[in-house]
């Protein structure tokens, strides 16, 4: 029997496409990517960066005259959609149902973000790095234990990790051996 790559979870799966959305960001403070999934199809993608039609943050060099990123001021907002309502929004430009959904995303959304995710009946949130803290913590998750949503974080394993990259950096529809396709 040949030795076979493991190949990844669906939760990495989902997760290394959300990665991938990320490197569409134009955000200077945080780099997101979200890719809202039903039936181990994907509905739409994401990424946060400004409003389309916009500056780029990354094309100016800046958020703001004056600031280097959008969370260098407490005072004004992230210029940026976040990644999570332009998944979202996709969809819905698109006609594509969310209800019954899941949405993986790099960042834990926002409060905001996830009251926008609930109302869009997206039922699972897969996320790999925390976001909220202190009182924010308190409102997800009133929502979780009224079982509006289910929060799960996630990682790649190495081995994914690792294939992944030989896959981005290599050619990877080359025949190793005289197959026939």
């Amino acid at each position: 029997m040949p030795f076979e790559q493991p190949r990844p979870t669906w939760d990495e799966y989902f997760l290394m496409l959300a990665k991938l959305a990320a490197t569409r960001s134009s955000c200077l403070a945080f780099p997101v990517g979200a890719v809202i999934v039903k039936n181990k199809q994907v509905l739409a993608t994401g990424y946060n960066g400004p409003p389309t039609g916009a500056a780029h943050c990354t094309d100016q060099g800046y958020c703001y005259p004056g600031l280097s990123s959008c969370d260098a001021s407490k005072i004004m907002p992230s210029r940026a959609v976040h990644a999570e309502a332009n998944a979202i929004a996709q969809a819905a430009k698109h006609g594509i149902l969310t209800d019954g959904s899941s949405i993986y995303v790099t960042l834990e959304p926002c409060l905001s973000c996830l009251k926008l995710i609930i109302s869009a009946g997206i039922k699972e949130v897969f996320y790999e790095t925390s976001f909220n803290s202190g009182e924010s913590l308190l409102i997800r998750d009133s929502f979780v234990k009224d079982g509006l949503v289910t929060l799960k974080e996630i990682h790649l394993s190495e081995i994914t990790a690792q294939r992944a990259t030989t896959f981005l950096l290599k050619p990877t529809s080359v025949a190793k051996d005289n197959r026939v396709r």
